[in-house]
């Protein structure tokens, strides 16, 4: 890993704004809002880019431009081998690369196991919340 730290600039960068589907175009968003998956966070990306066998790293001390105050992190990946070959051959571009990953990030491991407790801490409060006027 040592010998690869100094090419990880020459990789391609992925915010993960590009593939949140609760952003707009103008806010940095590249593919379709069908297509996108919400909030992606760079562990889940960079774990959907080692189930499809592409090398890459994060850089949490770096944050996209226009979302600076947000999401801090990005991946860095690395399609092609030094002869030009590519990790993936289902995974040519960039475009691709976002593609794929925003239909891995809902289906991984981690989030689908957030959503099971958060649909049950939901209906507690509702249950539990009493409104109103106070009793004199």
């Amino acid at each position: 890993m040592a010998g690869e730290r100094p090419n990880i600039k020459k990789w391609i960068v992925l915010y993960p704004v590009y593939i949140n589907s609760k952003k707009t175009i103008a806010e940095g968003r590249r593919i379709s809002a069908a297509k996108a998956c919400e909030n992606p966070t760079c562990l889940e990306i960079v774990d959907c880019c080692n189930f499809l066998k592409i090398p890459s790293a994060i850089e949490l001390d770096k944050a996209y431009p226009r979302d600076f105050f947000m999401h801090r992190g990005r991946v860095r990946v690395l399609l092609r081998r030094e002869d030009g070959s590519l990790y993936n051959p289902a995974i040519g571009t960039r475009k691709q690369l976002m593609h794929q990953v925003a239909e891995l990030v809902p289906k991984h491991h981690g989030r689908t196991k957030k959503q099971e407790p958060a649909a049950t801490s939901t209906a507690g409060p509702s249950k539990s919340g009493k409104g109103g006027k106070k009793k004199k």
